[in-house]
Order: structure tokens, then sequence, then C-alpha cells
């Protein structure tokens, strides 16, 4: 788990907290942290110390909502060649899955990026090529700059990308479990930097830390919260300074803007978050699967979609219940035999728990 070094500077962080004798809730949104915390049994170390850190909605595949999944489930149907991570592909919709829908003879590839789709509609122009298109401002970059990029017109995307900043103000708004403080995700902070959260908490007094995603980074997070707590402060530290810098990653919020503009959408699990998707631009119109495939798609616009029956992932991600705490877990919903996505994503909290449960 630690090297010598690391297992001494964990020791003096973990005596740290025990002297602060603190009573705490944490929430961090990304998959990676998760893994690492359920992983190397810092989870429990910490509720030793008097801290409970749960996941939120930090995982996008288990994000996407049950009428995306229909969106392109459609598509699949109507011919069109899909492409898009392999999670996804697993992940049930109201009526059938990408995955079944390949055993019943679609066209569906998994692949590791959307270079690997832009390829695939390079190389065989006969075929509409569309790319589901998710994650948050991480992988939203790689999108944008293939669009900037002017692919053929046999390739389109269906975009489902989320930004963090504003889910968090809706778990706030929505109140419904006490924070005292966010864990904030590594991999997302290098695009966006420091100052996008800097709003949560001048306007909540909520303490926040963005930290990496070795055992140490995290628990190094905890104790700055704690730290932060303790002096009455709430501010937006970073620990990853070695990958975060302050401003960001510049070039890529710029291509973001340039191709995208936020829009209101809904997540799994919780109502409409406003400016917290994104949608392309009326430049990039001819790429959107949604303005292409309009008609295709007119049969799912007044239908409402719902979690399957028992499913409590909403809850999961919003913070409210524990993966263990859900009914199905680990008997009708396995990894091997999903009834939600976050038993499919390898991000996702149910996945983790599950993996690491027997550990």
């Amino acid at each position: 788990m630690f090297s010598l070094r690391d297992k001494h500077l964990a020791d003096d962080i973990v005596s740290q907290i025990k002297k602060a004798e603190v009573n705490l809730k944490f929430m961090h949104v990304c998959g990676t942290h998760q893994d690492t915390l359920v992983k190397h049994g810092l989870d429990v170390l910490l509720q030793k110390c008097g801290i409970e850190i749960g996941q939120g909605p930090g995982c996008p595949v288990c994000v996407t909502t049950p009428k995306e999944i229909e969106e392109i489930l459609v598509l699949a149907k109507e011919g069109k060649t899909i492409a898009t991570f392999g999670d996804m592909i697993r992940v049930p919709g109201v009526t059938s899955s990408l995955q079944q829908m390949k055993a019943e003879g679609c066209d569906i590839r998994t692949v590791y990026s959307i270079e690997d789709s832009l390829l695939l509609a390079e190389k065989q122009k006969e075929k509409e090529v569309v790319f589901m298109a998710v994650g948050f401002e991480t992988t939203a970059p790689t999108t944008a700059s293939v669009l900037l990029r002017d692919p053929p017109l046999n390739f389109s995307v269906l975009c489902c990308h989320r930004l963090i900043p504003p889910a968090l103000q809706a778990i706030l708004d929505m109140g419904e479990i006490k924070i005292d403080g966010f864990i904030e995700p590594g991999h997302v902070s290098t695009i966006i930097g420091v100052k996008p959260y800097e709003f949560i908490s001048n306007n909540y007094h909520v303490p926040q830390v963005i930290t990496g995603f070795e055992p140490i980074d995290l628990l190094m997070g905890a104790w700055m919260l704690v730290r932060q707590i303790q002096q009455g402060k709430a501010e937006v530290e970073n620990e990853y300074t070695r990958a975060v810098k302050p401003e960001g990653n510049r070039k890529a919020q710029q291509i973001l803007k340039q191709v995208f503009e936020p829009v209101d959408v809904k997540w799994r699990g919780f109502p409409v978050i406003l400016q917290s998707g994104l949608m392309l631009r009326k430049k990039y119109a001819q790429y959107d699967a949604r303005k292409m495939y309009e008609e295709e798609l007119s049969e799912l616009t007044e239908k409402e979609f719902t979690e399957p029956v028992g499913c409590l992932c909403g809850d999961v991600l919003r913070g409210l219940i524990s993966s263990k705490e859900c009914p199905l877990f680990g008997r009708q919903c396995t990894p091997d035999n999903p009834v939600g996505p976050c038993m499919v994503s390898s991000e996702g909290n149910c996945n983790i728990q599950c993996r690491y449960s027997k550990k």
C-alpha cells in the first residue's frame, strides 16, 4: 500500500486527524478517488478517525440519463454505426442495451477515444458513424479538438458531456445531506484550474481541496479539509500542485468555449441542473447527431424514462446511501448482471465496492 516513507507520512496524517476529534462528512466527485479509497482501505481508516467520505456524481457513465441511452439505441436500430466507450455499451437502457443490440446484429463499436471513431468514419465513408460522447471537462476537449478539424460529414456526435461545478452547487442546493467539505477531482481540475470552484466556498462556506489519486493524496486532502474547518476557513486548496495549475489548461478551455455552449440538462438521479451540460454551437450543427437525426429521435420527445425497478443508482449518485444499502446490490445486481450503471462502470461506486469487497 505505502512505501516506508509514505507510511511514516500516512501515520503522521492519521495521528493529526485523530487528535482533532472530528465527526465530518466529505464528498468527492471522481471514480478514481473512490477506487483509491476502497482499494487501499482508506474509507475504513478514515471512518475510524471520524471522517466519512462518500462519492457523489463523479462517474460520467453513471450520470448519463436513461433518455440519452435510449437516444443512442434508437440510432443503432436505425442502422447507424455507433461508437463509444466499453462501459457505455453495457449500461442497461429501458428497452435494451448497446451490448444486446450488437448481439442482434447492430453495428456497435467499442473505442478508446473519439479519434478511433473518426478513423472509422474516414475509412468507411458509406457508413454513418455516431460517437456517443460522455465525460466531464476532462474528455470534452478531445471531442472539441476533433470537431475543429472538419471531420467527414458521415461523422456525428451525440453529446452527453457534463460540467462538475454546477453539479456541486445542485447537491448543496438540494440540501438532502450535510457536506462538510468537498474533495475535488484532479483530472477535471487539470483542465479548469482552481477558480471555477471558488463560488462554492464563497457562497456556501464549504471548504474544498483538489487532490491527486495516490493514497497519500487523499489522506492529505482529508487533513487539509479538517485543518480548514478547525481554523474556520472555507477556501479552495490545491494539494495536487504537481499536475494542477491555478489557471488550469487555458488551451483546452479555449477550444471548449469555441465548440460548446453550456446548457441546462438532467443528470441521472437529479432534476435539471442549470448550465451543467454542453451542446455543440450552431457552427458545428452539421456534426450534432440530435439535429442530424431529429426525425428518428422524435419518438422520444414526449416520453418519460425512469430507473429500473428497485435500482437506487440515483440515491447513490446524490450521496444519500452507500452502494451496500441498495437492496439489489450483490444480489440481483452484480458486475456480470448489472441492473444500473453504477454497477457497470469501473468508476461506479457499486462496481468498485463489488471488486474490492472480498479484499
